[in-house]
């Protein structure tokens, strides 16, 4: 269980809500709070940096934000980042320093820390993306079961009984995922891991680890 917690997946100087996660111990506790840490944190944001561009969203006046995109609060989109056309930003989203969100992008419900991209056709539900953490095109991260019945985090022997009906997956520093990819919901992905192409994911992938479109999964070197 401790390499499922936060710290251990995150280093957390590279997120504007770096003190927010900081008060829980693991990931998936911190979705349903979100909004709340938006519209609270919101206050603090230095004046000359953030503009209310719009009902509950906050965005730096260094951020890029293409003018053929939807953003719906409670959003803080923070310095330098890049919302491009047809993105679709919507209830409770944080955007780190320097991400990009690109072209037919969903954003719902998530944290992307520092550097963090999606830069094509993705869908990030209810989800967490680390420092530098990229999703190839057309990368899903399904945050709902087909059964409809709560999310469960399978750790070797254990199921760990989330609570939440919608949980995404969990992305740590430094993972790249390959085009075309679905994570399964509660799907945890440990720093510095890489997942092939057209692999569908499932549970956990350990640290500095690669997981192969056959399932097979080997050190990385």
């Amino acid at each position: 269980m401790e390499n499922l917690k936060i710290y251990n997946l995150f280093d957390l100087k590279n997120s504007i809500a770096g003190s927010f996660l900081a008060s829980y111990d693991y990931p998936w506790e911190v979705l349903p709070n979100i909004k709340d840490f938006i519209l609270k944190f919101a206050e603090k944001l230095d004046k000359n940096k953030f503009s209310l561009i719009d009902e509950n969203v906050w965005a730096a006046k260094s951020a890029k934000i293409s003018k053929n995109t939807f953003i719906s609060g409670p959003a803080i989109i923070d310095e330098y980042a890049e919302i491009r056309v047809g993105a679709f930003v919507r209830d409770g989203v944080i955007i780190g320093k320097n991400t990009i969100i690109g072209n037919s992008t969903e954003l719902k419900n998530c944290i992307l820390f520092d550097k963090a991209q999606a830069p094509h056709f993705n869908y990030v539900g209810d989800s967490i993306l680390g420092y530098q953490a990229h999703i190839g095109a057309g990368v899903i991260l399904s945050n709902f079961k087909s059964d409809k019945k709560n999310v469960v985090v399978k750790y070797k022997n254990l199921k760990i009984e989330t609570g939440l009906r919608k949980f995404g997956a969990i992305l740590a520093d430094n993972v790249e995922v390959g085009c075309n990819s679905v994570l399964n919901p509660g799907a945890i992905i440990c720093k510095n891991s890489n997942i092939y192409p057209l692999t569908m994911v499932r549970g956990i992938v350990g640290k500095n680890k690669i997981l192969k479109n056959s399932g097979v999964l080997v050190d990385k070197i």
